[in-house]
């Protein structure tokens, strides 16, 4: 007979180790309120650390880089996911249509069409021979950014996936701050030519 001793903030633990818990999952987001005092000493103990912004109504757990201090090295316990270009740029978009999408302050949630999404990407790439085929090819990052819980499907449309709406997700805001904003934007400006 095993005696269990499973601490009371475990469930928000195993829910953050599984990804972002957003505001909007009121029973994990208000034990994680209840219980981020406890949560936050034991991610330290561990190498790790529990984000909240409450403004933007998100949290996450995040591994700072390894220190040379001598001590022993963590291992990464999350890999760190290498975009394509396309996909980059997909979130550079992202970003910069949620940050206007605040500034009008229309709503706390920006949704966006596939095609609004596309077009918006498109106008990135110089005009193509087969534009139908460019405009498949950017099912590419938006299922990229699905997979990494940037965007996710709030209203399918079977018959016409253009139609299909996306919620822009706000640990966007975390992802790509405003340094890594400017950052990928200067490479971007080296490496590609804007579309007229």
């Amino acid at each position: 007979m095993s005696e269990r001793n499973i601490a009371p903030f475990a469930h928000v633990f195993l829910k953050l180790m599984q990804g972002v818990i957003y505001e909007e999952e009121r029973s994990y987001w208000k034990d994680l309120l209840s219980w981020q005092t406890e949560l936050h000493k034991y991610l330290q103990q561990v190498g790790l650390q529990l984000v909240i912004n409450e403004a933007d109504g998100f949290a996450r757990i995040v591994q700072p880089e390894n220190e040379d201090n001598g001590e022993k090295q963590l291992p990464r316990l999350m890999r760190k996911a290498k975009l394509t270009y396309e996909a980059t740029l997909l979130c550079i978009v992202l970003r910069e249509a949620l940050e206007e999408f605040d500034l009008k302050g229309n709503g706390t949630k920006l949704f966006l069409t596939q095609k609004e999404i596309k077009e918006r990407l498109a106008l990135f790439f110089k005009e193509r021979h087969n534009r139908s085929k460019m405009l498949k090819d950017l099912n590419k990052p938006i299922n990229s950014l699905l997979s990494i819980g940037i965007l996710r499907v709030s209203r399918e449309d079977v018959t016409n996936k253009e139609l299909q709406q996306y919620e822009v997700k706000r640990v966007i805001k975390a992802i790509v701050n405003n340094e890594k904003l400017e950052e990928i934007k200067t490479k971007l400006n080296l490496h590609v030519n804007p579309i007229q």
